[in-house]
């Protein structure tokens, strides 16, 4: 059971958003060779994952498939952050973006603050700063 003041672990965030998370993460920009540098991957899993191109989700897919601890989630997101990729972990950090309960409370905590309103998107209102995958 999750409590509302527990945010969920950076690998059950990452499971859960596999899917999105596959489509737009970009190996091509060195993901691989930093991964290899903090000890995410083996040599062996480095070799694999270059050799066995498909298509960017496949190997998107296949990275992912190998993160099992926080530890290398961490690291990942390391990597991310290192490849100019700062957009994927906030999208991970976010849980995904603003669901229907996190933009009620939002707008509840903005307006009791006085802050600024809120953008309007093509999808609806949405949070300033708040990531919006297409």
């Amino acid at each position: 059971m999750l409590f509302l003041d527990e945010a969920p672990s950076t690998l059950d965030s990452i499971v859960r958003l596999k899917s999105q998370l596959s489509d737009f993460i970009e190996p091509e920009l060195g993901l691989l060779h930093h991964l290899l540098r903090l000890k995410v991957l083996t040599r062996r899993q480095y070799d694999k994952l270059r050799a066995g191109v498909k298509a960017k989700y496949e190997q998107n897919e296949a990275i992912l498939d190998l993160l099992t601890s926080d530890d290398q989630c961490d690291k990942f997101l390391t990597a991310l952050q290192r490849t100019g990729q700062q957009h994927v972990v906030n999208f991970i950090t976010q849980n995904g973006g603003q669901n229907d309960n996190d933009l009620t409370l939002y707008k509840s905590m903005n307006q009791n603050r006085g802050g600024s309103t809120l953008g309007q998107g093509a999808y609806g209102t949405c949070p300033p700063d708040s990531l919006v995958v297409l």
